[in-house]
């Protein structure tokens, strides 16, 4: 139990009221009880003060882990009750009203600025939706169905960014903490929220770190000889083009044959993650024989406009690359993205200059290939050390 430690060692949280414990006779229990300042008199300096019970009690010293999950739960409901009672007497004490607008669902407000969007990021708002609402579901169950703007608070956000931390590996958590508050900046400036909970705290993406995991030169070659009963040929097709040329999937379902041109061996496209916002959103990549050998021959009754890998929906494509990965025997977590991973430190691995491995990958920028650079460090590094010991 992590308690605000001031001058009053019996202080849990700060504010007006302020919510406090005290011990009961024998002192294996705290009950815990909110204490409201009301000014000074004036005659005698003394602090006019008025106490609230709220009927829960906390262990003092809890050792069983039930123990201590129930006194976090209590303690979490006693703060709710506090933020709740500090609303009441501001409206009472100094007339503060909380504007009507502030009385909504903030999850169907999400929910509607969802629908309401039309840029190529909306999957990711719709997977921090998703991470907000499995959030309450876990901790704040009691708002799982509807929370008020006025319910979130800073102490909520800061558990929420936790939360984010240990349910997303890699930059993808920064990415969705940016587009939760990019909804809850626009609730501010529409007034639902008096100020945006969000304020100061900050989700640590480790940017300079490759967290998600590559496949090696092995583990390509492993995977790619796997063959099981119904197996989907172009999701094959596909994987070993991301892990062959770096193409994202969001680029790669929507390739066409026109974006290939045969004659001059090399396919073309615009990044979707990067366009209209990046000088570099344009990528060219040259055709080896191998790449060529995956994309095909351009069928008889396709036109420039026919998909070159027409895949399922992202979430199948997943299953259906886990599942293969699992055939093969390799106990790694693979994604799509590894696969783009993969490619760049493959190419650093064989001795690829880092600006020609930036310029495939469409960065515009060495920032983000340096991250490749320390996986390719990392992996020497396990070599040498895998090497047998001697005594000299």
């Amino acid at each position: 139990m992590k308690e605000t430690r001031g001058k009053n060692k019996n202080l849990i949280e700060a504010g007006n009221p302020r919510l406090l414990k005290r011990a009961l006779k024998g002192g294996t229990e705290y009950y815990l009880y909110l204490e409201y300042h009301y000014g000074y008199n004036h005659e005698n300096g003394s602090s006019i003060r008025r106490v609230e019970s709220l009927s829960l009690r906390i262990m003092a010293s809890p050792k069983k882990a039930a123990d201590k999950q129930r006194n976090k739960e209590t303690i979490e409901l006693a703060k709710r009750i506090r933020y709740e009672r500090s609303q009441e007497f501001l409206e009472s004490k100094e007339g503060y009203r909380l504007r009507k607008d502030q009385s909504v669902n903030f999850l169907s407000y999400f929910e509607a600025y969802i629908k309401k969007y039309n840029k190529k990021d909306v999957r990711v708002l719709e997977m921090a939706l998703r991470d907000f609402k499995k959030f309450l579901t876990e901790q704040y169950p009691y708002y799982a169905q509807r929370i008020e703007p006025r319910q979130m608070t800073k102490q909520m956000m800061e558990a929420f960014a936790k939360f984010l931390l240990e349910h997303h590996r890699g930059t993808g958590v920064a990415s969705v903490y940016r587009r939760f508050k990019k909804v809850v900046n626009r609730g501010v400036a529409e007034g639902l929220f008096k100020d945006s909970p969000c304020k100061g705290i900050i989700v640590d993406s480790k940017e300079d770190m490759l967290v998600k995991d590559i496949l090696s030169e092995e583990e390509l070659k492993k995977l790619f000889a796997t063959h099981y009963d119904r197996e989907n040929r172009v999701i094959r097709r596909a994987f070993a083009m991301t892990c062959f040329s770096g193409i994202r999937f969001c680029d790669l379902k929507v390739l066409t044959y026109g974006d290939a041109d045969y004659e001059n061996r090399v396919i073309s496209f615009r990044q979707r993650k990067t366009d209209g916002h990046s000088k570099k959103s344009g990528v060219v990549i040259p055709l080896n024989d191998m790449l060529l050998e995956i994309i095909g021959p351009k069928p008889t009754d396709a036109t420039d406009d026919t998909l070159i890998f027409p895949l399922p929906s992202m979430e199948s494509c997943l299953k259906s690359l886990r599942f293969w990965v699992k055939q093969a025997g390799i106990k790694k977590h693979i994604t799509w993205h590894c696969g783009r991973h993969t490619f760049g430190t493959q190419l650093l691995a064989n001795g690829a200059n880092i600006k020609v491995v930036a310029d495939l990958l469409g960065h515009s920028s060495l920032k983000y290939v340096n991250t490749y650079v320390r996986a390719v460090d990392e992996q020497k590094k396990k070599a040498l050390d895998s090497l047998p010991k001697i005594e000299l």
